[in-house]
Order: C-alpha cells, then sequence, then structure tokens
C-alpha cells in the first residue's frame, strides 16, 4: 500500500487544492522540512496522501549513517519520470471538468498490449508536466484482476512456456 507520495509543483498551493477536491478530501500546508509545500490528504483510513513540493526540490541521501536524506533546491526539469496510479472517489465527469478548468491535459485511456484493452483510467498531467493516472471506482476492479502478484506470476508463466 502506498500511502503517500511526493510530486513537484510550480504552484504548490494550487495543486494540492485542486487534488484535495479530485481526492475528496483536504488541502493544506505541509509541516515539515520543505518550506512552501502543501499536501492533499485523501478522505480514507488509510492517510493516501500527495506531498506537493515547489518545483526544483530534490532529495538526496544523507552522507552519514545518522544523517537523514536532505533537500536541495535546484532548477526544475520540464517533465519528470514518475507517475502514480490513484482511485479517486471522483466522477468521470468530474475529472474531466476539472482538468479542463485548469488548462491542464487530461484524457481517458486503456491500457494493455495492442489490441487488448485491460483496463481504463485518465492521464492528468498536473500543471501539464507531472502525470497521475487516475481511475474512478467503476474502473478499478478491471485493473485489481491483473495487477496483483499473483496474476503477475501467472502472467509469467505463460509467457516462459512460449
Amino acid at each position: 500500500m502506498i500511502h503517500h507520495v511526493s510530486i513537484p509543483a510550480a504552484d504548490p498551493r494550487h495543486v494540492a487544492q485542486v487534488l484535495g477536491e479530485l481526492l475528496g478530501g483536504y488541502a493544506g500546508p505541509f509541516i515539515g522540512p520543505i518550506p512552501g509545500a502543501w499536501v492533499a490528504y485523501a478522505d480514507d483510513a488509510h492517510g493516501t496522501g500527495i506531498e506537493v513540493y515547489p518545483a526544483g526540490t530534490t532529495l538526496v541521501p544523507g552522507s552519514r549513517d545518522d544523517e537523514q536524506g536532505q533537500v536541495v533546491v535546484a532548477e526544475a526539469p520540464a517533465a519528470v519520470a514518475f507517475h502514480v496510479l490513484l482511485s479517486v472517489p471522483a466522477r468521470r465527469e468530474t475529472i474531466e471538468a476539472v482538468g479542463a478548468r485548469e488548462g491542464w491535459r487530461t484524457r481517458h485511456f486503456w491500457r494493455g498490449p495492442p489490441g487488448n484493452p485491460l483496463f481504463e483510467l485518465y492521464e492528468f498531467w498536473v500543471e501539464n508536466r507531472v502525470m497521475l493516472e487516475l481511475a474512478t471506482a467503476d474502473m478499478v476492479p478491471a485493473y485489481a484482476r491483473i495487477a496483483n502478484a499473483g496474476a503477475q506470476r501467472l502472467l509469467l508463466a505463460k509467457r516462459a512456456l512460449r
């Protein structure tokens, strides 16, 4: 279970507020070591959250055994090699409306091998640079059928027999 992730944003406050809306929860300042960071939490029993850091924030490991990771601010890249699939309580229409309102690329897609769509989701591009995949409640069962350890072991075993 992933309880929280962090993403960069040019406007952490605004991004956290939008994500709080889609998560059906809370958005507020992030109390922690990163100035200007905000957080959005879902209203769930798991502590599901998205920390939104100012663009250019980098987390680096400590150099001594007793030293925690450090925060370094540098120039922000145009895009990042990160994404996460989130189940949200929002309806499809809401996801599309919020994306349109924000001017953020929001598109519905099916995922799976060519010619074999297995599950659907929305690509929701925060500030048009960080991709969040969003799944509504009706989309989750198809994903859960194939994205689990047992299903993946079976898939790999079938491929090994070829």
